[in-house]
């Protein structure tokens, strides 16, 4: 960090101020949508985090990194935010036909998929020396669906501890926690997450052939009539989600009655638009108008994979179609 730089900023030169930060705006705002797992509540997080920083800048010491003084104010954001605010209301659009019973009902109507074009900015950061998951697993779906049923200290924790890669002297700092509190912590959310950590295969290379195989095979059984030939794609304990309406189906057998259920609907749709979303495959969805023939978008499709099969299906309302520029419609 240059000194210079620092000074210019403490100074009011907003053109010092951004070169200090602007490295780590992406990173700062995977992390507060790992924390809150919505990519609105991280982008008026990150917006919050800079206001401060630009404001606290005359009593930065200097006694850590940037990055990592950067890091305390937005955890301690995120933290606010899960304490004390409301979740906004999400709009939901009812299913084209009676769901049939659910496995459970959800408990994070409010999560949002994450464009992997946010995560092509991020900066060749190795995590710290003790973290515990890889990069990919740590922006899936899955993982962020896990950190959500932490509550907010255990969240913070394990995500400085097990995902950056801070030691407990340094995550108690950030957290301003003892480190027996921070120990703690970390053991209690590790337990959870390892209870919802799937047992499945690691996902194929992303990208790669054996990916696109299966993401192609998907597609199309998605958009057909045979229902065994899409469940026959899906792992015995696939999950089927679709916040943020509360329905969740687990299992092969329950996804098979849910998708009988919406089946006019599923072979309804004419176009399926290739997008990424949490380092897994994704579709926007399109169905013709009835009148104007005109494509329609009607929500992003992710899909989880395990191997060479799709442990995980996941349907988003269209409000967040414009991250992954995905129009309205198509001609």
């Amino acid at each position: 960090m240059s000194a210079e730089l620092l000074n210019r900023a403490r100074a009011g030169d907003r053109d010092a101020f951004a070169a200090l930060v602007e490295p780590h705006r992406a990173e700062l705002q995977v992390h507060c949508y790992r924390m809150l797992g919505s990519l609105q509540d991280a982008e008026d997080a990150l917006q919050d985090v800079l206001l401060s920083a630009w404001a606290g800048l005359s009593g930065f010491e200097g006694r850590s990194s940037v990055r990592t003084w950067l890091y305390r104010i937005a955890t301690n954001r995120c933290l606010n935010m899960l304490r004390t605010s409301a979740r906004r209301p999400m709009a939901a659009t009812p299913l084209p036909a009676p769901p049939p019973e659910p496995s459970r009902l959800g408990d994070t109507p409010w999560l949002q998929p994450y464009p992997d074009l946010l995560l092509d900015d991020l900066p060749d950061q190795a995590p710290g020396p003790e973290a515990r998951f890889e990069s990919r697993e740590a922006v899936s779906l899955a993982f962020v669906t896990a950190v959500q049923l932490l509550p907010p200290n255990q969240r913070a924790v394990l995500l400085l501890r097990d995902v950056l890669g801070y030691r407990v002297r340094e995550a108690a700092d950030l957290l301003g926690l003892t480190e027996d509190a921070v120990a703690s912590a970390l053991k209690r959310a590790r337990a959870t997450m390892d209870a919802a950590r799937s047992a499945d295969r690691p996902p194929p290379p992303a990208g790669g052939p054996e990916e696109r195989a299966l993401a192609e095979r998907f597609a199309a059984a998605f958009t057909g009539d045979d229902v065994e030939a899409l469940v026959a794609l899906m792992t015995d304990d696939v999950w089927v989600r679709m916040p943020p309406l509360p329905f969740e189906y687990r299992g092969a057998e329950a996804a098979h009655r849910f998708f009988t259920a919406i089946g006019a609907h599923r072979q309804g749709i004419a176009r399926m638009e290739p997008v990424r979303a949490n380092g897994q495959p994704a579709w926007g969805q399109y169905v013709p108008d009835p009148v104007t023939g005109v494509l329609r978008f009607t929500g992003l499709l992710v899909a989880g994979l395990a191997g060479d099969r799709v442990c995980e299906i996941t349907h988003f309302e269209t409000t967040v179609g414009p991250y992954f520029g995905l129009p309205r419609t198509l001609a």
